[in-house]
């Protein structure tokens, strides 16, 4: 398939400058990094389950997933992340497989998934039918009694951190931001290059609707961050011995509770079929 085919030259063009690979290894990443992790551990049922990671990215979760001896297969739309996802593949004695492709359309039999993860596509279909197309899809090859975790951004994601950092005074951040909270669609502002690129973000009961009218049961809602990361001294508190068991126990008390999801950047909705 042609690069440049399966997603917009726009978001082509942020993940081919922006770093996918190294943006889990500094910062927020790091946290959110080992966050997810414990989110997708506590949803794996089976040993050597059979899993897709849709919107992998360069195969970070996939490749650690594959160290846990599970079968797991990426499906990710950017070129650049597929090969550096065959480089991390090609050292493990348990690799994981790679193919180029999309979330409307995956190359999989019916039935054959235990667990499926949404982690790219409800980020960057912006139409509520291209969002409903890929959650059947990973309906479609999940086996029976199997789980999806959809991970989608919180439609108050930019207006809170621009309220934290000042950028909500800037008329264009404002406008982008008015935008995401009435109608989901987030695009970035031109003099603001280096925010993503072509995404939809969430209200907790729209991304709640998506799922449960495709005839999925819920089973939770989880906060990815949570209210925790809105600690002024967040990064320093994290890796300090004592406060990151406070931060970490406040995470966990406040995980699940949807009064206080808006509050969380990122949150994940997790259905049974």
């Amino acid at each position: 398939m042609k690069k440049g085919k399966l997603i917009s030259k726009e978001l082509e063009n942020f993940y081919n400058k922006a770093s996918e690979e190294t943006r889990l290894e500094k910062g927020m990443g790091i946290f959110e990094f080992e966050r997810i992790k414990e989110l997708i551990q506590l949803h794996i049922t089976k040993k050597n389950a059979t899993i897709i990671d849709v919107g992998g990215g360069t195969g970070k979760y996939s490749e650690w997933l594959a160290k846990k001896e599970h079968k797991v297969h990426l499906v990710e739309p950017v070129l650049k992340h597929i090969k550096l996802a065959e480089q991390r593949a090609k050292k493990l004695q348990n690799p994981f497989s790679i193919t180029i492709g999309e979330a409307k359309k995956l190359p999989f039999e019916d039935n054959t998934a235990d667990l499926v993860i949404l982690h790219g596509p409800l980020y960057h279909l912006q139409k509520r039918e291209d969002r409903v197309t890929a959650i059947l899809e990973a309906k479609r090859v999940l086996k029976k009694g199997g789980i999806i975790l959809g991970f989608g951004i919180n439609a108050t994601a930019s207006t809170v951190v621009g309220l934290m950092n000042g950028m909500i005074h800037a008329n264009s951040f404002f406008d982008m931001c008015k935008e995401e909270l009435t109608t989901g669609i987030h695009n970035a502002p031109k003099d603001f290059p280096f925010l993503l690129a072509d995404a939809f973000y969430h209200k907790p009961a729209g991304l709640k609707a998506e799922f449960l009218e495709q005839d999925l049961n819920f089973v939770n809602l989880f906060a990815v961050e949570g209210i925790i990361w809105l600690d002024n001294e967040y990064f320093a508190n994290m890796i300090d011995k004592q406060k990151s068991k406070t931060l970490k126990a406040l995470q966990n008390l406040t995980q699940n509770d949807e009064y206080l999801l808006p509050f969380s950047p990122h949150m994940m909705i997790v259905v049974k079929k």
